[in-house]
């Protein structure tokens, strides 16, 4: 009977623990922040990440990194689903419906975008560490093996048998990017805005078809072989030249455009959906040492500059000027260069 006494209050012990876990009293993980940590009943989530282009390699390998911690940690089970495209289109999407717990755009306009439609809340930027900005990167050039243009910069890319394949700055982050990569070459090394307005006008001459965004300008160069350089992500570049077997190369000019691709949650969205706290911890995973790693190991440059430091080998040194540089935020870039009747509409025409 001592035995059967002893397992009723095991047992009673047990439930009792068991209830005050499931009433979220188990507070341990709230830290000093004063909120809750997620109760370990074993519920599911499913979040929907809007992302640009060329990042489905680095979300794939982050995602399963994150779902494992977060079942670890919480004993939730999560489901994460990508949505890829051109930034700005993507950023459209969200805003007619597409129901995004986060977004992590090319472009700090598209995210402002999808704020100023009522769907983030206004201080988006500063909710996470270094402005929301858990990494960075910059536009190259992927040539042919050899080099047999003989593209080392951007004057290169006029030269007159030069084909260059870039997306469209209408609605791709690669496209805008590379656009002022272009513009600002010319502007950061003495020229006029007249001297960069003639490097841009020509260089569009030269460039046989706009994708809508990085992953299709790739495909055109890398599979379908149109043109001699391809003007596109720094992550992007490594892995078109490591699936090419070869027959591409990178071409680092000597400057270039830092990229600086925003993260946010949806609040609206994750409201309605239930999901606040799993996007934010998803978000704020992108800060742990181990995702930064997986950054720097997708040629990604990481925002801890500790982590950074273990990968600079992979990151040969060049100049990169912010849009600071060329406009006072993106917002003014956005409307100079690229929208109705802007800059880039009175220099390109189809061919």
């Amino acid at each position: 009977m001592r035995f059967t006494s002893n397992a009723a209050v095991h047992l009673a012990a047990c439930l009792a623990i068991v209830a005050l876990s499931l009433t979220g009293c188990n507070n341990s993980a709230a830290g000093n922040s004063g909120a809750s940590a997620p109760a370990r009943s074993g519920k599911s989530f499913e979040l929907l990440n809007v992302s640009y282009d060329p990042t489905r390699e680095l979300w794939k390998q982050l995602n399963e990194q994150f779902i494992a911690q977060y079942k670890q940690q919480t004993g939730h089970d999560v489901t994460i689903k990508q949505s890829h495209g051109g930034s700005s289109s993507q950023a459209r999407a969200v805003i007619d419906g597409l129901e995004a717990d986060v977004v992590t755009l090319a472009m700090v306009t598209d995210t402002e975008a999808v704020q100023k439609s009522g769907l983030i809340a206004a201080d988006w930027s500063t909710r996470l560490p270094n402005g929301s900005l858990p990494y960075s990167s910059t536009i190259v050039f992927v040539v042919r093996k050899d080099n047999p243009k003989g593209v080392k910069d951007w004057n290169d890319l006029i030269k007159p048998d030069v084909q260059v394949i870039t997306p469209n700055p209408k609605t791709s982050g690669n496209g805008k990017l590379s656009f002022l990569g272009a513009w600002g070459s010319v502007r950061l090394r003495g020229g006029s805005d007249e001297d960069a307005l003639k490097l841009v006008t020509e260089l569009y001459k030269h460039v046989p078809v706009l994708d809508s965004g990085a992953r299709a300008a790739t495909t055109t160069f890398a599979q379908k072989n149109i043109g001699d350089v391809h003007l596109t992500w720094e992550n992007e570049a490594h892995l078109e030249v490591h699936e090419s077997n070869g027959a591409l190369e990178i071409v680092y000019p000597p400057i270039s455009i830092l990229a600086e691709p925003r993260v946010a949650w949806v609040d609206k969205n994750v409201e309605h959906k239930g999901t606040a706290e799993v996007a934010k911890a998803y978000l704020e995973f992108l800060y742990t040492e181990d995702a930064q790693r997986t950054i720097g190991r997708n040629f990604y440059r990481p925002s801890k500059a500790e982590i950074l430091a273990e990968f600079r080998e992979q990151f040969p040194t060049l100049q990169m000027f912010s849009i600071k540089e060329l406009a006072s935020d993106w917002a003014e870039a956005d409307k100079r260069f690229f929208a109705e009747g802007a800059v880039f509409d009175s220099i390109y025409t189809k061919p």
